[in-house]
């Protein structure tokens, strides 16, 4: 004659936990952290902190790096950055061409 427990009276599902019944835990504490720390990251920064970071950096005027060169160094420095802009929209519309091949 075998013995065949029947319902919940056997010893091993009663009280004991199962190595996969904490990993589960362990997964959803997991996904709920990175869910929360995603949204904490997403959420804009609020006034005070900007200004925290504008005080911290000494960032108040954009013109306070270029006090001291001269107005012709100024000119050539802002129209360089007006042509690298240029330049990176040209090579970025290029590569949008070429992988999604938009006709004209």
């Amino acid at each position: 004659m075998t013995y065949q427990p029947t319902g919940t009276g056997s010893p091993a599902s009663a009280s004991s936990l199962q190595a996969g019944d904490i990993f589960y835990f362990v997964r959803v504490a997991l996904f709920v952290w990175l869910l929360c720390t995603g949204y904490v990251l997403s959420q804009p920064a609020n006034k005070k902190q900007a200004l925290l970071l504008r005080d911290a950096t000494g960032a108040s005027s954009p013109d306070r790096d270029w006090s001291d060169l001269p107005p012709w160094q100024k000119q050539a420095s802002e129209k360089a950055a007006a042509r690298y802009a240029e330049t990176q929209e040209k090579k970025w519309r290029r590569w949008n061409d070429a992988m999604f091949e938009r006709p004209d």
